[in-house]
């Protein structure tokens, strides 16, 4: 795709000091194009929003030319990376509804999947084992169905739902609150790159942009709106995958939370959530339900030895701590330890923190 004709002027639009989204979309509605916009003499400023529209425009970012040369750069340096202004043919639809569309989007990878079927999956970036392993099966499942998964790349519940979605062989993208050239963590470089391959990696932010608290908010906008419904893992009372849901209920899309113990904080959230009206769900069957009407065969009942091992029935699916196991089990501590330790590296029971464990269910 090549580089728009008129993408230096949306850039210089995008980058005059004080104007932001609203006003550049309030610009470009009533002179039609962001060459006509910058070129507007100050009388047709002045008559659309005063002397303060007027001032602004007349403004000008002292590295704006610097930072415009670094885009440019950054999009001729391959096949895979592009370019969308909200005037643009292929600009995805369902951003197009919101009302707050990014002018520019940068894509590194695959930009027909923006406008594919997609769920978002997100949530705490301190999530326990069980929801990260949940994350990884529910974005599994729907890539399977033919759904493409949305998250935002972060630590936790984001990066496990990437990774879940490449493992079923599927379609993800990873809307990113950087430049579309800087992976943050820098841990997930590597998932990063994997996704840029099969999948895209999107950003309204320039490259060059580094790490700055403010853009993540701004990013679970579009997180939301690219989706038909937000799946929420795990989330703490307060935090950024809350405002994800909150911005997809105002998109007009599904919200779907999954369910988990009273006593974990990273339950909270979605409990929170589920009080507000949003779908419980307890596999991916649950959401493709909803949003196509269809729902798969039935995975089979839990059978062999773990259906039977007493001590997984003894811990149920809360968290417990040791001297919990001790008295529902009547075990001596050296022969409940060593159980424990077995069904940890097997992979059935997680160390929290606390001195607590906790059942991980397999998908």
């Amino acid at each position: 795709m090549a580089i728009p004709d008129d993408f230096d002027a949306w850039f210089r639009l995008l980058q005059t000091p004080g104007l932001g989204r609203e006003g550049a979309r309030r610009v470009l509605a009533a002179f039609g194009s962001p060459d006509a916009a910058l070129g507007a003499t100050a009388q047709a400023l002045t008559e659309l929003g005063g002397p303060a529209l007027t001032a602004t425009m007349a403004r000008r970012e002292p590295e704006c030319e610097a930072r415009l040369a670094a885009a440019r750069a950054w999009l001729a340096g391959g096949d895979e990376r592009h370019v969308l202004t909200l005037g643009d043919a292929f600009y995805p639809p369902l951003l197009l509804q919101t009302a707050d569309p990014p002018l520019l989007l940068y894509v590194q990878g695959r930009a027909s999947l923006l406008a594919a079927e997609s769920v978002a999956i997100v949530g705490s970036r301190d999530a326990t084992p069980q929801g990260l392993a949940n994350a990884r099966e529910f974005a599994r499942e729907l890539a399977q169905a033919g759904l493409s998964v949305v998250s935002g790349l972060a630590a936790g519940i984001d990066g496990a739902a990437h990774e879940g979605a490449l493992a079923a062989g599927g379609t993800t993208l990873a809307v990113v609150g950087t430049g579309p050239d800087r992976v943050y963590p820098a841990r997930h470089r590597a998932l990063a790159r994997r996704i840029a391959d099969t999948g895209a990696i999107v950003s309204e932010y320039d490259p060059g942009t580094p790490v700055l608290p403010e853009h993540f908010p701004q990013r679970n906008r579009i997180i939301a709106a690219l989706s038909r419904g937000t799946l929420v893992v795990e989330a703490a009372p307060r935090s950024g995958s809350l405002i994800t849901a909150r911005l997809a209920v105002e998109a007009g899309r599904e919200v779907f939370a999954v369910p988990g113990s009273i006593h974990s904080a990273q339950s909270k959230g979605c409990h929170a959530l589920i009080r507000q009206g949003a779908l419980l769900v307890e596999s991916a069957a649950d959401i493709l339900e909803a949003l196509r009407g269809t729902r798969p065969a039935a995975a089979p009942a839990e059978t062999g030895d773990e259906a039977e091992d007493p001590l997984l029935a003894a811990l149920g699916h809360d968290p417990a701590t040791l001297d919990a196991l001790l008295a529902r089990t009547g075990w001596p501590s050296a022969e409940l330890s060593a159980k424990l330790l077995e069904l940890e590296l097997d992979g059935r029971v997680a160390r929290l923190p606390g001195g607590l464990f906790q059942r991980r269910i397999a998908g």
